[in-house]
């Protein structure tokens, strides 16, 4: 398989006051297209700042993250936004969607953010709508949505401009399991159809269904 990213020892140390708290401690992994990897632990582990490492949201204290061989970890804050916009889609719990706007055009939003051409901006976000089943709902709120409904316009809004990799942060959270095994499976579809790298983290076992590789996060560190 061929890795899209690499996690190279990274740590992440966080200042609170005169204490310092080390969330995670010298980890190393690879994302692989077309296969997912599932990262589980109780929470507090450093699950979802191992996640945000990986989706440069946060930097590393110490070590490296790697995209298609580059270096981006040690890359400029103004650099790193292009570097999320270019490389990843992000699927968060709390599903992030805009209220005011409708299901299309929550989508329509990050292909913008991405420059897609306006003239076929429309047409590509019915299209993801319809992917993930919502092609009736393109027109409602969030708030006219269920839970389930919601996660799949965030999905849709997270294939937007085709990134590489897709990193996902408790997807299943909010959802009753039917829902949630839905989920998981357009999370399983992007990797082994469209050959993207996922990364989720999850508490729900269900998830381990879906991945083809899963490490266990303890105290910051991986324990299997």
């Amino acid at each position: 398989m061929t890795a899209i990213l690499e996690l190279k020892r990274a740590t992440k140390i966080y200042d609170q006051g005169s204490v310092q708290v080390t969330a995670v401690q010298d980890v190393s992994l690879t994302l692989e297209r077309s296969r997912v990897l599932l990262i589980m632990g109780p929470s507090g582990s450093g699950k979802t700042t191992l996640l945000s490492m990986m989706g440069c949201i946060l930097r590393p204290t110490s070590g490296e993250v790697v995209i298609d061989g580059k270096v981006v970890s040690g890359m400029s804050e103004d650099t790193l936004p292009d570097v999320r916009k270019s490389h990843f889609g992000f699927v968060f719990q709390s599903f992030n969607l805009f209220s005011s706007l409708t299901a299309a055009e929550n989508v329509e939003v990050a292909l913008r953010l991405r420059r897609w051409n306006r003239r076929l901006l429309k047409t590509e976000a019915r299209s993801l709508i319809a992917r993930v089943g919502l092609e009736s709902r393109a027109n409602f709120y969030p708030r006219d949505l269920s839970g389930g409904e919601k996660q799949r316009v965030a999905f849709a809004r997270a294939l937007a401009g085709n990134p590489q990799i897709l990193l996902a942060d408790e997807p299943t959270a909010n959802l009753d399991s039917a829902t949630g095994k839905e989920v998981l499976g357009l999370l399983k579809s992007a990797a082994e159809q469209d050959g993207k790298a996922v990364c989720v983290v999850s508490h729900d076992p269900k998830a381990e269904s879906v991945a083809h590789r899963v490490v266990v996060l303890e105290d910051g560190k991986v324990k299997s």
